[in-house]
C-alpha cells in the first residue's frame, strides 16, 4: 500500500473511533441512548452499561477510548507534519498497540464476563484496529527508509 493510504487509515480509524467513544460516553450519562444500539439480548449496549464492569483501573472505559483516540489523532497530525521523524511513527505504533491491547481486554470482559457485546464498543475496537494497521504501515515505511542504503557515486553513474 502507499504511504498515503496508511496515513488515511490511521487518521480515519482514530477519528471514527473517537466518535464511537464519545457516543459511548453519552450513553453513560443518558441511558435512553442505549436503546439505539440494543439489537437483542446479546448485542446490547444496555446489558454492558448495566453490568457494573465498565471501569478499568478506576477510570470509565469510554474515557480510555476518548483519551486514546485523541492521543492517536494528535500523534497522527504530528507525524504528518514531521514526515522524516521516524520516532513519531514508532510512537504512534506504540500508542495504537496499547489501544488494541486495551480493546482486546474490554472485548474479553464483554464476551466472557458479561456475556454480551456492545455494538458501539465493537465499532470503537474495530476503528482502533484500523488505526493500528495504519500505524504499522507508517512504522514499516519509516524502518525501510532508515535502513535503505545511501546512494553512492557509482549508483549515479
Amino acid at each position: 500500500m502507499r504511504l498515503r493510504t496508511y496515513r488515511s487509515l490511521l487518521t480515519l480509524g482514530a477519528a471514527f473511533g473517537l466518535i464511537a467513544a464519545l457516543f459511548a460516553g453519552l450513553e453513560f450519562y443518558d441511558l435512553s441512548l442505549t436503546a439505539v444500539c440494543t439489537v437483542n439480548a446479546f448485542f446490547s449496549c444496555a446489558l454492558i452499561a448495566e453490568s457494573g464492569k465498565t471501569t478499568t483501573l478506576g477510570v470509565q472505559d469510554y474515557l480510555w477510548g476518548i483519551g486514546g483516540f485523541v492521543a492517536i489523532l494528535l500523534l497522527a497530525v504530528a507525524a504528518e507534519r514531521r514526515r522524516r521523524d521516524a520516532r513519531l511513527a514508532y510512537l504512534v505504533l506504540g500508542v495504537t498497540t496499547a489501544g488494541v491491547a486495551f480493546a482486546a481486554y474490554f472485548l474479553y470482559v464483554e464476551l466472557a464476563e458479561i456475556g454480551g457485546l456492545c455494538p458501539v464498543c465493537l465499532t470503537a475496537y474495530l476503528c482502533g484496529v484500523v488505526a493500528w494497521i495504519g500505524a504499522l504501515g507508517l512504522a514499516r515505511h519509516a524502518y525501510r527508509r532508515r535502513v535503505a542504503p545511501a546512494p553512492t557515486a557509482a549508483d549515479a553513474a
